[in-house]
């Protein structure tokens, strides 16, 4: 809670964070709201989208009218310096403008979003990600970027990753053992499609690729693997648990083993039906019988493990707040450890035909699993957040894991490479030198 007064401060100091935004879809839209009507001590002060009126209508629809379009950073330094709001195409431009503080990055893009990444890192620019898929995909190595620059990259609070995160750092705090880190769902199914989720996405104003995501898995799976990387976490299986249960996830601590919990390290893991919904938990252990009396008599039970959850995850409502905690406090809502632990990897939707050229996330061709990375790297698994716009050199049955044999890569790609540098600098050494 010092957040809220720092940023107080910030206000009667006069010296508000000035914040760049990349992407104005529908979370988008929700941040420059939040941020311009209801963040002391925090101005929004430039947004990039691919469609010039998509950043407009995000300044208009939180009661801006008067924006200025540019298109160099002279311009954009000036707009800021003169105290007017900022449209551009150019996502670039935020990055190399010295009177932007932070980046929020928005997109759900993979490698659009790393070109932005490693552009706001040479610039020195704190990175703040509403984007479990590029962290899920190429996060650590991208860390490493960060930490040479000397700059905060983190997910954000409000999405369930960081809801977890907070959640977890809070356990640990109080003396007790993190085992598991879930995710409640309200619906899980592989095989939905934007087609099938047409209705619900118009109903909310969202696009149906992205609400298909939600539903077949990809993006729950993206989530857990980042929140397994932060914390050093791994998965029971390919795909977790995924526990069906209709109750309260406090009644789930006798399913697990606290043993085998113990053994793999702690897991990530989610299930579907159980309350409160849509919230997280986080089952954990204590070894002092003392202070497990203590936790019987406020109501936590005998053990041995022991429920905590959020009931509620804010998204765009706390998303400021991560900008906050790296401009202010340098620190990170979360970030992974060091290597990859869990990959999220394609998956065949439906029978595909060689010659195909797989469409991307939360479309009709591929879900993504959870996967360790040990194994993601010994069977050359193909990682989810590089699957699109690749090309299929033979049939592909349904619901069977890619391979990189499977498939021929686009030329030329950004994340490609730093999919690549990351397998070696993890794999091969520890140096930093290993990354050009």
């Amino acid at each position: 809670m010092i957040v809220d007064r720092a940023l107080q401060a910030r206000a009667a100091a006069d010296n508000p964070i000035r914040v760049g935004m990349i992407g104005a879809g529908f979370m988008g839209r929700g941040i420059t709201n939040q941020i311009v009507n209801f963040v002391p001590g925090m101005e929004i002060v430039a947004i990039a989208n691919r469609h010039l009126e998509g950043a407009q209508q995000a300044y208009t629809e939180a009661g801006v009218e008067d924006v200025q379009v540019v298109s160099s950073v002279s311009k954009l330094e000036d707009a800021i310096a003169g105290g007017q709001y900022a449209v551009t195409e150019d996502a670039l431009l935020l990055c190399q403008a010295e009177g932007i503080d932070a980046l929020i990055e928005v997109t759900g893009t993979i490698e659009f979003a790393a070109q932005i990444v490693m552009s706001a890192i040479a610039h020195r620019k704190h990175m703040i990600l509403m984007n479990a898929e590029l962290d899920g995909t190429i996060g650590p190595i991208l860390k490493v970027y960060a930490d040479r620059a000397g700059v905060i990259l983190s997910a954000c609070d409000g999405d369930q990753p960081g809801v977890q995160m907070n959640l977890y750092r809070f356990v640990k705090s109080i003396g007790l053992t993190p085992l598991l880190c879930g995710n409640i769902k309200g619906l899980q199914d592989p095989y939905r499609n934007p087609t099938t989720q047409e209705a619900f996405a118009k109903r909310w104003g969202q696009k149906p690729h992205m609400v298909t995501s939600f539903a077949d898995g990809t993006k729950i799976s993206f989530e857990q693997a980042i929140v397994a990387n932060a914390t050093g976490m791994k998965v029971a299986k390919r795909g977790m648990l995924g526990y069906n249960y209709d109750g309260h996830v406090d009644e789930m601590t006798k399913i697990y083993d606290v043993e085998q919990l113990l053994e793999w390290g702690g897991i990530v893991d989610y299930v579907v039906g159980a309350k409160p919904s849509p919230g997280v938990f986080v089952f954990a252990s204590h070894n002092d019988p003392q202070q497990c009396h203590y936790l019987n008599l406020y109501k936590l039970g005998e053990g041995p493990l022991y429920s905590f959850y959020t009931p509620y995850h804010l998204c765009h409502f706390e998303v400021p707040l991560s900008v906050a905690r790296a401009i202010i406090f340098q620190d990170a809502v979360m970030t992974p450890l060091s290597g990859s632990l869990v990959d999220v990897v394609a998956t065949a939707k439906t029978n595909l035909k060689a010659g195909d050229v797989l469409d991307g996330i939360g479309y009709y061709m591929t879900y993504g699993q959870c996967e360790n990375s040990d194994i993601t790297l010994q069977q050359n698994l193909l990682p989810m957040g590089l699957a699109e716009g690749c090309r299929l050199l033979r049939d592909i049955p349904k619901d069977q894991v890619l391979t990189y044999n499977n498939v021929e890569l686009p030329l030329g790609r950004l994340c490609d490479d730093l999919r690549a540098q990351q397998n070696a600098y993890f794999t091969l050494s520890k140096s930093p030198a290993r990354v050009a």
